[in-house]
């Protein structure tokens, strides 16, 4: 019945995914939202995967593949870690990625992102990435990223597809249409780089204060909502050097 479900909604609202090449004439940063412990490593904490789950692994691999060619062009990429503070919890959700616990630190095939030299990391204390950039004389760790390396093009990728992901992109694309992160032109998300959590209604049932959350389904939602925004959707992203005249 669930299958069944998902495959009438996709159908309903389908997605029109796109081959995306990046060429080196064009600045791009890649953003990583919260490919942390806490989201995605098996027994990690309240909110990661009880079980080996295909989805988040294949966002690892394709986030780690994206990290590596971004270090080896040397182009920027920045990192958000959600990081709360024990007394300022996000409802309705557990207890999750406190500071200074390893559940709120990059997952062990990215750690070694901590090193490089074109690496950002901003740890975070609320969903939306962007809001969780604002720093207390006012200014914004994302919109100076943005400004600084001249980025024209941003691609995400990270979890969850449908929250924290959706969120950032949100705000990014009101912010570009308001002028706010000149020169961004276009924020492009990854699919395969992406990924949300598995909470089926059986489970949901018997636990108090969290709604169903089922993993296929809340993934498409939370690209076809990013579409909606004015986000591309990327099926496949590759790299083109320029051809020399």
């Amino acid at each position: 019945m669930v299958l069944k479900t998902i495959d009438i909604l996709k159908n309903e609202i389908a997605i029109e995914e796109e081959s995306v090449i990046i060429t080196e004439d064009v600045k791009a940063g890649l953003v990583l939202v919260d490919i942390i412990n806490g989201f995605c490593t098996v027994g990690a904490g309240n909110l990661a995967p009880r079980e080996p789950n295909r989805q988040i692994s294949e966002m690892i691999d394709e986030s780690t593949r994206l990290a590596r060619l971004f270090c080896d062009k040397k182009w920027p990429i920045l990192a958000f870690l959600d990081s709360h503070h024990p007394d300022k919890l996000e409802h309705p959700y557990p207890p999750h990625c406190i500071t200074g616990t390893d559940e709120s630190n990059l997952v062990p095939a990215l750690r070694w992102l901590e090193k490089e030299q074109n690496v950002t990391i901003r740890r975070k204390d609320c969903y939306d990435g962007y809001i969780g950039s604002f720093q207390e004389d006012g200014s914004n760790v994302f919109v100076d990223w943005v400004k600084n390396n001249k980025i024209q093009t941003l691609l995400v990728v990270g979890a969850c597809t449908d929250i924290c992901v959706l969120d950032f992109v949100c705000s990014t694309l009101s912010a570009r249409n308001r002028g706010f992160l000149d020169p961004l032109e276009e924020v492009v998300v990854y699919s395969q780089g992406c990924a949300t959590f598995d909470f089926p209604a059986s489970m949901a049932r018997n636990t108090k204060d969290i709604s169903p959350h089922p993993q296929e389904l809340m993934h498409h939602v939370g690209l076809y909502m990013a579409k909606e925004r004015g986000a591309k959707i990327a099926r496949e992203v590759s790299f083109n050097s320029l051809k020399k005249p």
